[in-house]
């Protein structure tokens, strides 16, 4: 599926080669639409690509990784392929990531800053699930 939204969003995007531009340019996505900046901690990232108009964006990566976010204790799957519709504090129709509970795996499919208080992260499950974590467990450490 990922594959499929990427080569129809592909026309009119910026595209990206290279562990350390794509890197840079995921995390000036997400500082750009007021997300954490280490939400995504991707690496050896192979390909980045960004349109604009749709707000489209995929990232894709040499191997699937898990990411230990201290924090809260959480270490979400993220796949060799993630992609999503970003705008303004949110991140939907998510592929490529989970988390796990209770020994059970989730595709997590939208992150949210909450509302109400921009200093939670909202998380939502393909199986409707919501979790709320701090917002600043997910900003890279300086």
């Amino acid at each position: 599926m990922a594959a499929q939204l990427i080569e129809s969003n592909r026309q009119g995007a910026e595209i990206f080669y290279g562990d350390e531009i794509c890197r840079q340019k995921i995390i000036d996505l997400l500082v750009a639409h007021r997300l954490p900046s280490g939400l995504i901690p991707l690496k050896d990232v192979t390909e980045f690509g960004y349109n604009k108009s749709t707000g489209f964006f995929w990232a894709k990566q040499k191997n699937k990784i898990e990411h230990k976010f201290h924090a809260i204790g959480k270490s979400p799957a993220y796949e060799q392929e993630l992609s999503a519709f970003v705008e303004e504090g949110k991140m939907k129709k998510i592929t490529g990531v989970k988390g796990k509970e209770l020994m059970i795996s989730f595709n997590i499919v939208e992150f949210s800053v909450d509302e109400k208080n921009h200093e939670k992260l909202n998380f939502v499950t393909a199986v409707g699930v919501k979790k709320v974590f701090p917002f600043a467990a997910f900003e890279l450490q300086k």
